[in-house]
């Protein structure tokens, strides 16, 4: 009787894969597809946050070209890639090989080394310009030892590399934990030979290790390319919603917010603005994935 019922009610429920991949797809086509096709009709419109807009062709991509503040976000978000993913590849991998090991106590550091990526942005951010701040803790350690305060929040270029520090500060816990997944594949018996043959530790990190985990090195260095190049938290935490002195921290993402926000914002030249970041993002990841394609030919 009861294996009747069930083999009945398995007949009433209804077989087609769409309706089980239904809530996802709705998800998706609310939160994504839709944003995305929005944004880029947007785009090719004049449209303000509380005025319609008109079709305008290319004229809102004609004007990034000549906007000189365009260049300086292109600029600086290029320049964030350029200071951030580096260290992001390398100094994790470091870091999970100091983890790595089954020592008393290393869960405590785990744990610790992991702590400032569950950490909200917004109080890491206000942390970190309390200490960096004119009058914060940094610059009255270096006037106790006489080397004077530091503008890290005054200055253009120091207030961008103090952003970095942050990003890379709050990211190593992040990509530390994806590179000890990595490191529990690579077989002992590698290094038990590395080892029979001579070769140290610096040694068995460049022959063993680093090629052992190369495919999670691309990834963390794609990972890490997007999020760097569509910084935003960080910067605007630090300089501010000017972008610092003249505007000239400003980041891409910073300028999309700044553009298009507010009861008179250019919503479509902002979502322009989007539609590069996007391109920008996907030609990063595609070069990310060529060069790694031509290392393993």
């Amino acid at each position: 009787m009861a294996l009747s019922t069930v083999s009945r009610v398995r007949r009433q429920l209804p077989t087609s894969p769409w309706l089980f991949a239904a809530p996802g797809l709705l998800i998706t086509g609310v939160f994504i597809l839709y944003p995305f096709g929005s944004t880029l009709a947007n785009a090719f419109t004049d449209r303000r946050t509380l005025i319609p807009g008109h079709f305008v062709g290319f004229a809102n991509f004609r004007e990034l070209w000549h906007d000189d503040m365009f260049w300086t976000g292109l600029r600086n978000s290029t320049l964030y890639i350029v200071g951030v993913v580096p260290a992001l590849v390398v100094l994790p991998l470091l870091l999970a090989l100091l983890v790595q090991k089954n020592i008393p106590g290393i869960t405590f550091f785990r744990s610790a080394f992991y702590t400032p990526v569950v950490a909200s942005i917004v109080v890491v951010g206000l942390i970190w310009v309390w200490l960096l701040d004119e009058r914060g803790l940094v610059n009255s350690l270096l006037e106790t030892i006489g080397v004077g305060r530091i503008g890290f929040l005054s200055d253009q270029w120091l207030l961008l590399f103090s952003a970095m520090a942050v990003t890379v500060w709050k990211g190593l816990g992040y990509y530390m934990i994806i590179y000890l997944a990595a490191l529990a594949n690579v077989p002992r018996e590698l290094h038990e030979a590395a080892s029979v043959d001579g070769a140290g530790a610096i040694r068995r990190f460049f022959t063993v290790t680093v090629p052992a985990v190369r495919s999670t090195m691309v990834l963390v260095g794609a990972l890490s390319s997007v999020a760097a190049f569509k910084v935003f938290s960080e910067v605007y935490l630090m300089a501010g919603p000017s972008g610092g002195p003249a505007g000239e921290d400003t980041t891409l993402v910073m300028l999309v917010q700044r553009t298009g926000t507010g009861l008179t914002g250019r919503v479509g030249y902002a979502s322009a603005l989007s539609v590069v970041v996007f391109v920008v993002t996907v030609a990063l990841m595609l070069l990310v994935l060529r060069a790694d394609r031509r290392e393993d030919a």
